[in-house]
């Protein structure tokens, strides 16, 4: 004999007889995929930093030209014997920078800048099999969200790219009279380095929220603010630019009083090279002069840019600037500091330490004010 049901019991029933509501197609492959990919990101974003880094000090210790020879797979071994030591250091006796700079450098010290070029090879190879075997991971198990195998394949494009760039780098200081690698292949190379950092951070910031959230918040893109904070950006990577050909000639190290060059505004013989173009790329006081000029230039942006986020009611956009205009302070200050002590390692690694931490910071800045966080009324 059947039971009387309750018409509550019946109400409850049906509810729970209903389909758990589904995200639309906006969202498919979003889950552990896109978290999944942002940690691989993440991983290469620190190695990239490491490169960076490493490289600058590679710079710095003029270490960069102890390895003649482009090897991209039999490289990745060192010397391993006595034998072989010596072979390698009888190829660095033979270019211009240990005839004209280093004759008489011993074994050991021979050893010490060898070491410091096959790190900065070897991050590289590091960071070209992280890239490959993620990305051959994702791609195979199909989990790489719609529209994102060009973005992440993009990635690994321009980081073969920049292997080819650094070896056409290398090769410039290994004939002739030159002493270092060319200030503009050194720019390029430092350039294409920024760019892949750029692009790792912003898809790092997109994979952090989903696909219909981020169309979402673009409805309350600060326009003004994303324009400003894209003016940055490319302020900011031409300076970086500029700090590489600053570099490139030792700039840094001549002319180390502030705020004046020399004793004046404007440093002795600014033009003196022939023909004229060649003092804006080789002349150590104009290639320094305009660093300084740019520089003054691109804190004065950032101050209107964060003069301009205060009238933001979201209080993300506001502390993006915030954090910009920190940093750009700290970086100027930094940048006095290397030029004032004649750029030591230990202060002007610090200095390319906070070019990144800056770019980094405006990248972050451009993406709040053009994907704002929702915030309660409150807020």
């Amino acid at each position: 004999m059947s039971q009387n049901k309750s018409i509550f019991e019946e109400v409850s029933a049906g509810r729970a007889a209903k389909p758990t509501p589904q995200g639309g197609m906006i969202d498919a492959g979003r889950g552990g995929a896109r978290r999944g990919i942002r940690l691989w990101l993440m991983a290469l974003f620190a190695l990239v930093v490491a490169m960076i880094l490493v490289g600058g000090l590679t710079r710095l210790t003029d270490s960069g030209l102890s390895i003649t020879e482009w090897k991209p797979v039999t490289g990745a071994l060192p010397p391993m014997s006595a034998e072989a030591w010596e072979t390698e250091f009888a190829k660095y006796r033979e270019i211009p920078e240990y005839q004209l700079q280093n004759a008489g450098m011993s074994l050991a010290e021979f050893k010490a800048i060898y070491w410091w070029e096959w790190g900065h090879r070897q991050l590289g190879r590091l960071v070209g099999l992280i890239w490959a075997v993620g990305f051959a991971g994702f791609l195979i198990a199909k989990k790489v969200p719609a529209g994102w195998t060009n973005r992440l394949l993009l990635i690994g494009a321009l980081g073969g790219l920049q292997g080819a760039i650094g070896w056409w780098m290398v090769s410039s200081g290994l004939e002739g009279e030159r002493l270092d690698v060319a200030s503009y292949r050194l720019a390029t190379h430092l350039g294409l380095a920024f760019v892949i950092l750029g692009y790792i951070a912003w898809y790092i910031f997109q994979l952090g929220h989903p696909e219909r959230d981020l169309m979402q918040r673009r409805r309350g893109r600060e326009r003004k603010l994303w324009g400003m904070g894209t003016g940055l950006l490319h302020f900011a990577f031409l300076q970086i630019l500029i700090g590489a050909l600053v570099a490139g000639i030792d700039a840094g190290r001549n002319y180390i009083d502030w705020p004046l060059m020399g004793g004046t505004f404007l440093p002795p013989f600014p033009f003196e090279l022939e023909p004229l173009w060649r003092n804006f790329f080789e002349n150590d006081a104009t290639v320094q002069f305009i660093h300084r000029m740019v520089a003054y230039a691109l804190f004065l942006f950032g101050v209107g840019a964060w003069f301009a986020s205060r009238k933001s009611g979201n209080r993300a956009v506001r502390f993006g600037f915030n954090l910009v205009l920190a940093l750009l302070s700290l970086q100027v200050l930094l940048g006095i500091v290397t030029v004032m002590h004649g750029s030591p390692w230990s202060i002007a690694i610090l200095h390319q330490l906070g070019a990144v931490a800056l770019w980094v910071a405006i990248l972050r800045a451009r993406f709040l004010a053009g994907y704002p966080p929702a915030q309660s009324i409150r807020g």
